[in-house]
């Protein structure tokens, strides 16, 4: 197994029983004025799982990587995350991510390595890769750890968790 698979697989563990020891009340406290909670936080990384669910699958059966974007902010606010139980989205959020873990590790290698000239990295990758530049599918599944990485240090730093 590729080191930044196994890497996903003991963030995940090791995110879960760190996610679980925060309260309902905590989890609820946005940071900063006008910031998201920590429960709107995690509920951004389901969406996140759920729209990458859609693009790993499709980019298996296709010859590009080229995907549209979503609304972020109007997917937390539809999905309700504020009110939603802290519990619920923590188990959500594991059962969601060791999922695409196995679909990752079952994914096609020669499909993962394929260059793809055609792809909308620029505009949906958290670390954008230009239009002119080819990508690949293994590109964007190590971009999309590297996303949940950055929101759970966004969650974890603030010293209470």
């Amino acid at each position: 197994m590729k080191p930044w698979l196994d890497d996903f697989r003991q963030t995940i563990e090791a995110a879960h029983p760190r996610l679980s020891s925060i309260s309902e009340s905590d989890s609820a406290r946005s940071r900063a004025e006008g910031a998201w909670s920590t429960k709107q936080i995690l509920g951004h990384l389901i969406d996140s799982a759920a729209n990458n669910h859609v693009r790993f699958v499709l980019a298996q059966l296709k010859d590009d990587l080229i995907f549209s974007g979503y609304d972020q902010n109007g997917w937390v606010k539809v999905n309700g995350y504020q009110e939603a139980s802290w519990r619920h989205l923590v188990d959500l959020w594991r059962a969601y991510n060791l999922h695409l873990h196995h679909l990752i590790a079952q994914a096609d290698e020669t499909k993962m390595e394929t260059l793809c000239a055609r792809h909308t990295l620029q505009e949906i990758a958290f670390k954008a890769v230009p239009p002119t530049e080819p990508a690949t599918l293994e590109y964007l599944m190590q971009d999309y750890v590297a996303h949940l990485k950055h929101h759970l240090a966004q969650i974890f730093s603030s010293g209470e968790h």
